[in-house]
């Protein structure tokens, strides 16, 4: 009936087109009314925007940017405009469910959580503790991050766990603490407004982190630099745009600091004040010369020393970088360079002057921190016996628990599954058989498992499909806790709903596995709420680099957000800007920064007369990671509802290809098929390019197992591929 009505045009929808007066946004669709608004952070990217999150009924019908917050001013993202939509969105997980002949069938949380706690136990008694491995996200609260990290390394005994944030930020960990001594992010986003020159490399922000362009546009000053293969929407807004070939960002580092060098832009009273290795550095750098440099990246020698004038005669000079560095098997090393340059110039510590790493996910910052993975709680270091002794004081443990060295990273621990090493596996908030490279290899590790758990929002994914159990979670806008965001701003997070079904936030799962374990008691004592974890966790950071000391979530409330470090009894403001390094003082034995050499190399798999072609992956503005969330979003996955392949006209004619015809990517590993053909001067011959996101066109089918020996992080960037057109498009 409602089909004829459409078709006489009686129907015209009316109750899904109507609107109504918002107080201060006027006129909005109906179906945006809210009740009322509640103060929270968003649970995508690493911006950390305050949003407002619109309530009718018990239910969450808009998400619009909080115009007090200091991140974003009012502003968000398409992802973040449509957040709301993620709650109720279809697929979430609602009920434990527990494999059974065969099948996932519905059980009770009491039995979900026995039946984990006794099949964990039975795997370590016969393998030992270390035959379970868990594999985290960035997108839990700090205060779920400091729990889990507790309960793995403390409660359940192996040290195998990490989160997938080592897919995408662990470089940046590494570099940092091989430079400093330590990590965090010297800067803060202010620097994008007070910079006179800002050199972006491997950094698509127009997309990734659209947000931050607002600090960008506040600076009408600035001398915008882009280094990418491909000439993003980011490229676009570049004063100068350098199309350096791909993987060749090291070799451009190596040759800017030569130039500084030769040219006497170095900062020598910086340099012999606060470093260390600089004769060393500039040993290593004499074959980096502008010759050797432009044959390797591609650029002209000109533009070279363009853009090593324009960096070293810069009062306030700052590179920011994310993915296009860190996804690289040499990415530590590059974040090594990125900073000898901003040390060689003395370009940290003040406004406007740092080596900025822009970060992934919401709470990247928050795992790194408080989450027990890659360092001790506080970024206290394994190795260090003072820092043991600190914590197990803290924790009131023998000093015996706290573990002396690190466990498998995440590729490790899939390598470990592999070969039967790691035989129980615990996953929360991720989704690796589409996000893992070398997808193949991942899914044969996985079917190795004798116990595999998934804890998500959402059910089925691609992962969960695979699992003996699965423990539906809570999500953003469900729970309560606080972010941390690229420049160390911690932001809360608030409950604006109740979960699904029977889904349980995280923290909750946590302590009633503890419970089930024996340990609850030991470790989380008098615990039931996220807030017992953050102000245990304010105890523990505090005097250290991350010193939460003096923040309380009733300050995060009234300010919108916090920089660490921020200890108890400051006389600072909370409204103000602080960076890491202001008094030159690194986390180093001496106290001195490190200028390490590291020296360029080509990318492992070459192209060859098979595969000619460098496929180079990224993220589109409209989706989020492996489109769990934003592709059961009408509007977003609308907009980009399916993945492309880029390739440059040359290439195009010389294969015989047509725009939008379907092709597949073919590499060593497996093949993409029929991937929509995008025919375009945004890469240069010789490259394509498709976005990650989509499970059904799923990049990982072709790149390859390559990580960097230091930080363990993947080489997603480039692998080596033929593309042909698709069966039915050769018929």
């Amino acid at each position: 009936m409602k089909t004829v009505r459409e078709f006489l045009g009686v129907d015209i929808q009316r109750e899904q087109y109507a609107y109504a007066d918002d107080p201060l946004a006027g006129h909005v669709s109906a179906q945006r009314l809210a009740d009322h608004w509640v103060k929270t952070t968003c649970g995508y990217c690493s911006v950390g925007c305050g949003m407002m999150l619109g309530i009718r009924d018990g239910k969450a019908v808009a998400a619009r940017g909080n115009p007090d917050h200091p991140v974003n001013g009012g502003k968000l993202c398409p992802k973040g405009l449509a957040e709301h939509h993620a709650i109720t969105a279809p697929g979430r997980a609602t009920h434990p469910m527990l494999r059974r002949n065969g099948r996932l069938s519905r059980v009770s949380w009491s039995d979900a959580i026995a039946t984990m706690a006794m099949e964990f136990r039975r795997i370590q008694e016969r393998y030992g503790n270390e035959a379970i491995g868990v594999i985290s996200t960035g997108q839990l609260v700090t205060e779920e991050f400091y729990t889990l990290g507790k309960l793995v390394q403390l409660g359940l005994r192996t040290p195998h766990y990490d989160g997938n944030t080592t897919l995408c930020m662990a470089t940046a960990v590494a570099g940092y603490k091989r430079s400093f001594g330590s990590d965090g992010p010297p800067g803060a986003y202010e620097d994008f407004a007070l910079a006179d020159v800002i050199l972006l490399l491997g950094a698509n922000i127009a997309e990734n982190h659209p947000i931050l362009c607002r600090h960008l546009d506040a600076n009408p000053r600035k001398t915008l630099i882009v280094a990418d293969p491909r000439v993003t929407k980011t490229a676009m807004m570049a004063d100068l745009y350098l199309p350096l070939r791909p993987r060749s960002d090291l070799a451009l580092l190596n040759g800017i600091a030569h130039l500084l060098v030769r040219d006497g832009l170095v900062d020598r009273a910086f340099v012999d004040a606060h470093t260390e290795g600089y004769s060393e550095l500039c040993t290593f750098l004499e074959r980096y010369t502008p010759e050797y440099v432009s044959g390797i990246t591609g650029l002209s020698i000109a533009q070279l020393h363009q853009v090593a004038v324009l960096y070293g005669r810069a009062k306030r000079g700052m590179i920011a970088w994310t993915m296009g560095v860190n996804h690289s098997s040499i990415g530590v090393e590059t974040v090594n360079a990125i900073n000898n340059l901003a040390l060689l110039t003395g370009n940290i510590g003040r406004p406007g002057a740092s080596p900025f790493s822009i970060t992934g996910q919401c709470n990247a910052m928050g795992t790194r921190e408080a989450g027990f993975t890659s360092s001790l709680p506080g970024y206290r270091k394994f190795e260090s016996e003072a820092d043991r002794a600190e914590l197990a004081t803290l924790w009131n443990l023998p000093v015996e628990r706290i573990p002396t060295a690190r466990g498998l990273a995440y590729p490790d621990i899939i390598e470990a599954a592999l070969a039967r090493k790691i035989r129980g596996l615990w996953i929360i908030a991720t989704n690796p058989v589409v996000s893992f490279p070398n997808r193949d290899v991942l899914r044969q590790a996985l079917g190795n498992l004798e116990f595999f758990v998934v804890q998500d929002g959402f059910h089925p994914t691609p992962t969960s499909e695979l699992v003996d159990l699965v423990l539906p979670a809570a999500t953003w806008g469900e729970k309560e806790g606080t972010y941390t965001n690229s420049e160390r701003r911690v932001s809360k997070v608030s409950p604006a709903v109740a979960p699904p079904g029977e889904a349980k936030p995280d923290f909750d799962i946590f302590l009633a596995l503890a419970g089930q374990l024996g340990c609850a008691d030991e470790l989380f004592p008098g615990w039931s709420s996220p807030r017992d974890a953050f102000e245990e966790w304010r105890s523990v950071s505090a005097g250290r680099l991350c010193d939460y000391s003096g923040i309380t979530w009733e300050l995060l409330e009234e300010h919108g957000g916090i920089q660490w470090p921020f200890p108890a009894g400051t006389s600072e403001s909370p409204n103000g800007v602080r960076r890491l390094y202001e008094e030159c003082f690194f986390q180093t034995s001496t106290g001195r920064a490190r200028l390490l050499c590291g020296d360029w190399k080509p990318f492992p798999e070459q192209p060859s007369a098979d595969f000619p072609l460098v496929l180079n992956t990224g993220r589109t503005v409209e989706h989020w990671h492996t489109r769990t969330k934003t592709g059961a979003i009408p509007i977003l996955h609308t907009l980009s509802p399916r993945a492309w392949l880029e390739m440059n006209p040359r290439d195009a004619r010389a294969l015989g290809l047509r725009p939008h015809q379907r092709v597949d990517v073919v590499s060593a590993r497996g093949a993409v098929q029929r991937v929509e053909l995008r025919i375009t001067e945004i890469v240069a011959p010789g490259q394509v390019f498709m976005p990650f996101h989509f499970v059904e066109w799923n990049a990982n089918a072709v790149t390859q197992s390559e990580f960097d020996p230091v930080s363990r992080e993947p080489n997603y960037k480039q692998c080596a591929v033929r593309v042909e057109a698709s069966a039915a498009a050769r018929s």
